[in-house]
This record gives C-alpha cells, structure tokens and sequence, in this order.
C-alpha cells in the first residue's frame, strides 16, 4: 500500500461505523454494558472474515473479552496481535452530555478517543487489507478486553499469555499529542486505603465517636502530599457512610501511584506505608492493589519503532517514540519484552473529559498506518 491509497479510504464510512461504537455506552464499571459492546465489535469481526472467541472473564461481576483470528495459511504460528480495550470511564448516560457530534474536524462523544476510534480504525485497516486480497506475512489476530480502566485485573492472564504466542504487540490506545508513538510507559500502582472509626449517634453524642471519613480525608492530604517530581499520588474512588445521622465507622479509597522515576520509588512507598496508624478508637491501612510494570524498549521494540517510522515517513507522519505516564495493556506486554508499539490510535484530546473527541484528518493516516504495519511484519 502507498500513500496514494488514502484516496480510498471513506472517512466518512468510518465514522459512520465508530458512531454505532461510540453510541453503544461502555463503562467498566456496568459489565452488561461492555458486553453488549463486544456484542457489537465480535459482529463486526465476523463480518470482516475472522473466527471470533467469546472469552468470559470467570467473575460474573466482570466483562470479559473478544479474541478473533482472521485466516491465514500459518494460523497458530507466533504472528502479530493487535489488542484494545472497549471498556471507558464514561458512566452511562454520558451521550446525554456529551452525544457523538462532529464539528469540522473534531469529532465528539464518550470514549472516542480512549480507545474506541483506535480500535475501529485497526479494524478498518484490516478489512481494507482483506478487501485488496493482500495476504499478510504473518497471522493476524485481535484482542478486545473490558476491565483496562480498572488495571485489568481479569484480563492480565490472557493478555500476557497471547502476547507470549505472538512475535509483535500493536496497541491502538491514542496516539501523542505531538503526532507521534508510544515506545514504553512508566509504572502504576494502585492501593486501597481503608480508614476505621468508632460511630456514635452524630446528633446525640458526637464526641465518643471518631469519624472513619474525616480519617480519611485527612489521610488524603498526606498521601497526596508525598508526591514528586518522580513519585506522583492521586485518590481517585473515595466510599463511606450510610446515614449523615451517623459518624461513620469505615471509609476506603483508591490510591494511583504513578512511577516515573524508579529511583524514588524504594523511598516514596515507604513513606506511604508510613502513614499507616492503628490506636484505640481508629486505624488506617494500606494495602497493594495491582500494578502495571514499567514497560522499557529493548532492541527488537526498537527495530519495530524504526519499521513504524520508516512507513510514517512515507505517509508524511513524524513517528517520534514518546515515553507515556498513562498506562495501557502494553506495560504488560512490553514488560515481558515482546515486541510492542502503542499510540497508534487516532489524535485527539481530552480523552476522560466531557469535551473528549478526536481529529477526524488523523484517521485515515493512521489506518493507513496500522495496515502497512500489519501488511509488512515478518
């Protein structure tokens, strides 16, 4: 495929298309919901040729994911894996604020950009390959997945053990700001505080109990204030009480840590854990969630970013590798040190905002980008 080729994509068909995802609400916190969106991309899978695999996550409270496998003569041999996550952390209801709408060349709606665009225009790139009767070196398959924005803790074991029977990783997630790829990612660990009290009737007798909540938000600010320039802390789900009547006997809260520098790391966690207490009447505990592992480039990460930026240049795209602080599935998989390449999803900004949207001019390059990639791997 050539630059020439942009000619034939239909931007306006591919929009057409990512509406029907956009619009069909996917939030990781309503499981039903992100599988009625793998409903919907295992339809348009099977459409595009592949064999697709409903693959549960084991937890009912959990959504699980999509694999599909489109036909090659080498089906089952180590090939490339491109994989998504359909999952956002827009609640439903959100198209009410923020409806799928276009405004010249910024197009709107929940989780457009993060990842949904991404994931539609990698298959758009392979249905434009089988559309041409390109047969790629090697075997392509897709995975979709619905707990990303919760750390994949369902679907990390799958995750690492596909990647493992694949020779490349591509990873649609949005590409930089600046234009450019995502060659590695920093570390991210999640915690769970919990914060203990004793209850008392609030109106009654407020001065025998200790308030579980006012613990914790004073816990927040020192945790919160531990963060540097390579250390950041930040609460992000905060839960507790039942009745205002009531001075609260539990309070927890989830804790992100980004590691951008892992020299610090060793010293920033201690002091984190340092702020645990347990004397009479109230504690406060701190507890490892999950983590995604910092995710550094080796060599073979490399030649897949220089075979990325050979084919950019041809399409008039700058590849330059940027190092993110957002995590994605691809920590998992550049960690294990298979070859990976992320951002290749389209532009935009403000991806986890009401006003998330994406660049309409960035999808056709960036479909043309992932279908040379895929079409010239070997």
């Amino acid at each position: 495929m050539s630059p020439a080729d942009l000619a034939g994509l239909d931007t306006e068909a591919m929009l057409g298309g990512l509406r029907r995802w956009v619009e069909c609400e996917s939030p990781t916190i309503d499981p039903r919901a992100v599988d009625r969106m793998m409903d919907l991309a295992a339809s348009d899978l099977s459409l595009a040729g592949a064999a697709v695999e409903r693959l549960t996550s084991g937890d009912a409270g959990a959504a699980g994911a999509v694999l599909a496998r489109f036909p090659h003569r080498d089906i089952g041999k180590p090939g490339i894996l491109v994989m998504g996550h359909l999952d956002t952390v827009h609640p439903l209801g959100t198209l009410e604020v923020l409806p799928f709408r276009r405004e010249g060349n910024l197009c709107y709606g929940p989780g457009i950009k993060d990842m949904k665009a991404g994931n539609f225009l990698s298959l758009w790139a392979i249905r434009q390959l089988v559309a041409r009767g390109i047969e790629t070196p090697l075997p392509v398959s897709v995975l979709f997945t619905g707990d990303e924005e919760t750390g994949s803790p369902h679907t990390r074991p799958l995750i690492e053990a596909l990647a493992r029977r694949n020779r490349y990783v591509l990873v649609p997630e949005p590409g930089e700001d600046a234009g450019g790829v995502t060659i590695g990612r920093h570390e991210v660990a999640r915690f769970t505080l919990a914060a203990r009290g004793t209850p008392t009737h609030a109106g009654a007798t407020p001065e025998k109990g200790r308030s579980a909540i006012r613990q914790m938000a004073e816990k927040i600010v020192a945790v919160e204030a531990l963060g540097s320039p390579g250390v950041s802390f930040s609460v992000g789900i905060v839960q507790g009480g039942l009745w205002s009547n009531c001075v609260t006997t539990h309070c927890s809260a989830e804790l992100l840590v980004l590691i951008r520098d892992p020299a610090q790391k060793e010293e920033r966690l201690a002091a984190l854990m340092a702020l645990q207490s347990d004397e009479p009447g109230m504690s406060f505990t701190v507890t490892p969630l999950r983590e995604r592992p910092r995710w550094e480039g080796n060599e073979a990460s490399h030649a897949l970013h220089a075979a990325a930026r050979e084919i950019g240049a041809a399409l008039g795209l700058d590849l330059k590798g940027h190092v993110s602080g957002g995590g994605s599935d691809g920590n998992f998989t550049g960690a294990l040190q298979i070859p990976t390449l992320d951002g290749l999803g389209a532009l935009g900004r403000d991806h986890h905002t009401l006003n998330e949207h994406i660049f309409v001019d960035s999808l056709a390059p960036r479909t043309l980008l992932m279908a040379n990639l895929i079409a010239t791997l070997n």
